[in-house]
C-alpha cells in the first residue's frame, strides 16, 4: 500500500477531530468523560495545527500564489487556539462552556472543511509530487513532537498576537 500524501494525512486527522467533536457533544451529562475528551481534542488539534503550519503552511507561505490561503489558515489557527484556551478555563458543567464549545465546533468545522475543499486542492496543484512526499515525511516527524509540546502545555499562556 502506498503511503498517504500530506493531504490525505491531514484529512485523516480532520476525520479524527470530527469524531472527537461528536463524542464531546454526546458526553452531555458526563462531565468527567467530557473533560477527558476535551483535553484529548485540545492536544490533538494543537499538535496538528503546529505541525501543519511548520510543514504545509511554511511551504505555501514561500509561494506567492499560495500565500493568501496560508496566511488565512494561520489566522484561523490562532482564533481556534484562543477559543480552546478560553474553553479550558471555563467550568465544564456550565452553560457558558457549552456555548463556547459550540462556537469552537462551528469555527473548527468551517476551518477544516475550507482547507479540504479549497486550500488542499490549490496547494496540490502548486506543489510537485516530490515536495508533497517531503511534506508528508516532515509532518510525520513533527506531529509527535508537537503532541509532546501540547501535553507539556508549552503553548499555554502564549500571548503572541
Amino acid at each position: 500500500m502506498a503511503q498517504q500524501d500530506i493531504f490525505e494525512q491531514l484529512k485523516e486527522d480532520h476525520d479524527k477531530h470530527r469524531a472527537l467533536l461528536a463524542q464531546l457533544f454526546a458526553s452531555e451529562g458526563n462531565p468527567d468523560q467530557r473533560e477527558k475528551l476535551f483535553e484529548r481534542f485540545k492536544i490533538e488539534v494543537t499538535a496538528h495545527a503546529a505541525a501543519e503550519e511548520e510543514t504545509l503552511y511554511a511551504t505555501m507561505l514561500a509561494r506567492e500564489e499560495l500565500r493568501h490561503d496560508a496566511v488565512h489558515s494561520v489566522a484561523e489557527h490562532k482564533e481556534i487556539g484562543d477559543l480552546l484556551q478560553a474553553i479550558a478555563e471555563t467550568d465544564i458543567r456550565s452553560d457558558a462552556w457549552r456555548a463556547e464549545f459550540q462556537k469552537l465546533a462551528n469555527r473548527y468545522t468551517h476551518h477544516i472543511d475550507e482547507e479540504e475543499a479549497e486550500m488542499f486542492p490549490a496547494a496540490a496543484k502548486g506543489l510537485s509530487e516530490e515536495k508533497i512526499a517531503q511534506l508528508r515525511a516532515l509532518f510525520e516527524k513533527r506531529k509527535p513532537a508537537e503532541v509532546e509540546r501540547a501535553l507539556e502545555g508549552a503553548d499555554e499562556g502564549d500571548e503572541r498576537e
